[in-house]
Formats: structure tokens, C-alpha cells, sequence
């Protein structure tokens, strides 16, 4: 298992990412994470679709939620995108927050059962068992066009970057 220091800060402290650091130009891999309904959804079930992974660690934090209905609202005014918000949070968590919330447009993900996602593309925090902040853009294609991991987790990602990839390729 691969693991990278000195990416990211939990608290002003540094911890641990354990799995594949992904990059820009990569092949996305495919992965399975759970909707709040606890079926399965795939990456492949979204090709040929411009996609955003919004990553964080907690629904239930004020900068998750602010980044969570960032994109909700971004992704109602853009055709042609698919954001997939995933956190290592239980599905009942995600589908009672996207209820009381009014988070519709997003598609809000658990990677909690087998952290697929984030050991694929690098993003869980060994020492809490949760995905670190961060974004991926990935065109009709697969490839991974865009990818940051938030360097303090308490901070936002850089949405402008974010749209300005997407714009790109859709």
C-alpha cells in the first residue's frame, strides 16, 4: 500500500494518505462506492458524462457542507455535468443530510464499506479512516484532467480552477 506524508494537515497536523496517488492525464480507475439508498454505483455507470468527484471527509462539518452545497447548486446550472460528492460517511448519514439539506442535483457517495475510491485515487487519511478534501475532474473519456488534494483540510478546494477544467471539457 503506497503512503505519502507531507501532502495534507488534519488540525495543523500532518497525516498519512495511504493509496494510489492518481494525476492529471491518468486513466481514472473504475470504482464502486454506495448511494444513500445502499446500492451501487460505479464510475463506469456515469461514462461519457464530463465528471467532478467533490471529496470530504465529513458530511456532518461546515466546510463539507459549504463545499457539498457549493457544488450542488454549480452543477444545476451546467448541462453535460455529473458532480459525485463522496466521503467515507454511512449512506444513512448522506441520505438524511441530502433530505434536510435539499441537496438534489449532486449525487452524494459513501466509500465507508471497502474505501475503493479512496485507495484508488489516494484520498484516505490512514490515521482516521476518512477521505482527505479534495477535487478530480475526470472528461467523457476517463482521464483525469484535474486533481487537488487539499493541503489543510480545514480549507476549501479552489472552485475556480475546478469550473475552469470542466468548462474545458465539456
Amino acid at each position: 500500500m503506497t503512503k505519502r506524508n507531507d501532502v495534507v494537515k488534519f488540525g495543523g497536523n500532518p497525516v498519512t494518505l495511504i493509496g494510489t496517488e492518481i494525476k492529471i492525464g491518468d486513466k481514472a480507475p473504475d470504482f464502486t462506492v454506495l448511494n444513500p439508498d445502499l446500492s451501487s454505483l460505479s464510475l463506469k455507470d456515469t461514462k461519457g458524462q464530463v465528471r467532478v468527484i467533490s471529496v470530504v471527509p465529513s458530511i456532518d462539518t461546515s466546510v463539507c457542507d459549504i463545499q457539498t452545497r457549493w457544488f450542488n447548486e454549480e452543477a444545476a446550472k451546467i448541462d453535460g455535468l455529473t458532480v459525485l460528492s463522496i466521503s467515507a460517511d454511512l449512506p444513512f448519514a448522506l441520505k438524511k443530510y441530502c433530505a434536510a439539506q435539499g441537496i438534489a442535483t449532486i449525487k452524494t457517495l459513501s466509500d465507508h464499506r471497502e474505501l475503493d475510491f479512496g485507495l484508488k485515487y489516494g484520498f484516505v487519511i490512514e490515521e482516521l479512516r476518512l477521505l482527505s478534501r479534495g477535487t478530480v475532474v475526470i472528461d467523457k473519456d476517463d482521464i483525469v484532467r484535474h486533481v487537488e488534494y487539499v493541503a489543510n483540510i480545514g480549507d476549501q478546494p479552489d472552485y475556480d480552477k475546478v469550473m475552469a477544467v470542466v468548462k474545458q471539457y465539456l
